[in-house]
């Protein structure tokens, strides 16, 4: 144990000098309150005037039937803009897939889509902008009939007021409006009449039980098959890539998920298509470049055989008209050394 230090004088002196008296620490408190207790003032400004009208409506939040904060809402615009601007959706009945099969089956279907050299119009990098997603059934449905039986530009204007208070004429006319709720409850309840040749018709029977979508932002028959050849394969035009070429194909898991998915149907260019319609679209060679020379040929080959048989009439006229001529010359002829041999 350290030996205790004795306190001199000197010390004892400062300590004192350094320890506050009473009286200043007296002052200090009450000189405290004093410079707190002073109350805050702000500049305000009077209200008077800016109140808005009671049915003002913000440009940011229009009117809506149904809550347009929730989830199935945002659903319903998503699926909606998602069948405006992708010109190929190829749906899928899947069966409980996994995570880690989702996750498998999306590995190779980006690999595939991927390795598509890409060429003219199709330059544009469509791996990273593909999807393959689990679909709302009911939901989807209801953006089937808003995207073909509900037409924005044939909804009224209506007179709504300003912040200011000036009535000016506002058209209400998105997807969860009172106009697209009415479209969509007619088709439902059997008021508008849906033709048996139109796109919801020959795809509402597919929207039973759990659906899955692969989605292209562009058309391109060459990606198509690609993804044919992962999703859906069936040689000999999309055969599955090799065990060599790609191993991961052939993981169990993979197989796994690719068992559970099954092709069902498709809209490709605000069309339905079956499953052999698909694959006709899929195996189009040299993909939009390749259907567009086959077009230019089909409409040169019209024309030359338009041509050939408006011909062809002509011709016939012809030789028609050249033969009687020549068999009335020749009886002429005839006739005329008839006389010659009489008259000698």
């Amino acid at each position: 144990m350290p030996p205790r230090l004795r306190c001199t004088a000197s010390a004892r002196g400062l300590t004192a000098a350094v320890k506050p008296s009473r009286p200043s620490a007296v002052l200090l408190r009450l000189s405290t309150p004093a410079v707190t207790s002073a109350a805050r003032q702000y500049a305000t400004v009077s209200g008077r005037g800016l109140s808005l009208p009671d049915d003002y409506v913000p440009p940011t939040k229009p009117p809506t039937a149904r809550p347009g904060e929730t989830r199935k809402a945002q659903l319903l615009r998503t699926y909606t803009s998602l069948l405006r601007s992708t010109p190929l959706v190829l749906l899928f009945q899947h069966n409980n897939l996994t995570a880690e099969e989702w996750i498998a089956v999306r590995r190779e279907l980006k690999a595939a889509i991927s390795a598509v050299s890409a060429t003219g119009e199709e330059s544009v990098d469509l791996a990273s902008k593909a999807q393959l997603q689990v679909l709302r059934t009911n939901i989807f449905n209801v953006a089937l009939k808003l995207v073909e039986f509900y037409d924005p530009s044939k909804v009224q204007p209506t007179s709504a007021p300003t912040a200011t208070g000036k009535r000016v004429k506002v058209t209400y006319n998105h997807d969860l409006s009172r106009a697209a709720w009415k479209a969509v409850r007619g088709v439902t309840m059997g008021e508008t009449r849906i033709p048996e040749t139109s796109t919801y018709a020959q795809l509402s029977p597919l929207m039973v039980g759990p659906v899955a979508a692969f989605t292209l932002p562009a058309m391109s028959p060459q990606h198509l098959a690609a993804a044919l050849s992962i999703l859906s394969p069936s040689p000999p035009n999309f055969p599955a890539p090799t065990r060599r070429k790609n191993p991961g194909y052939y993981e169990p898991i993979t197989q796994s998920g690719l068992q559970k998915l099954l092709l069902i149907g498709a809209r490709i260019e605000d069309k339905a298509f079956d499953m052999d319609g698909v694959k006709w679209v899929g195996g189009i060679e040299n993909g939009l470049d390749g259907l567009r020379a086959q077009l230019v040929h089909m409409l040169q080959s019209a024309g030359m055989g338009l041509t050939s048989t408006l011909e062809g009439a002509g011709k016939a006229l012809w030789l028609t008209m050249e033969s009687r001529r020549s068999v009335l010359e020749e009886e002429q002829n005839g006739g005329k050394e008839g006389e010659k041999k009489a008259d000698a």
